[in-house]
């Protein structure tokens, strides 16, 4: 019936409850019992409203990175880019020739 509880079993509980706090407090205890499932079953379902309600989850945007200063010349090559992109231009400086007569 409940988890496996007979009939038996449930009248032997009441029977246990009914001895120890008297038929008296019996309506009381059961009142504030069901009182207090309404209240945990109502908690949940406001629970699971608001995480269904919420927006997902977005991570705040990176920092921006830190710019350094670099002192002197440093700062002036990284600053300025080379004068040419294009490929790579000869060597100004002279090569050594072979002699006309070999």
């Amino acid at each position: 019936m409940f988890g496996g509880l007979g009939m038996g079993e449930m009248v032997l509980i009441f029977l246990v409850v009914l001895l120890l706090f008297g038929a008296k407090r019996l309506p009381e205890i059961g009142a504030s019992l069901g009182k207090g499932i309404r209240e945990f079953k109502s908690s949940v379902r406001d629970v699971e409203m608001a995480e269904l309600n919420q927006p997902r989850y977005t991570p705040p945007p990176l920092p921006e990175p830190r710019r350094t200063e670099l002192p002197g010349a440093a700062a002036a090559a990284v600053a300025q880019p080379p004068a040419s992109e294009g490929p790579q231009q000869a060597s100004t400086t002279a090569s050594p020739e072979k002699p006309a007569g070999s």
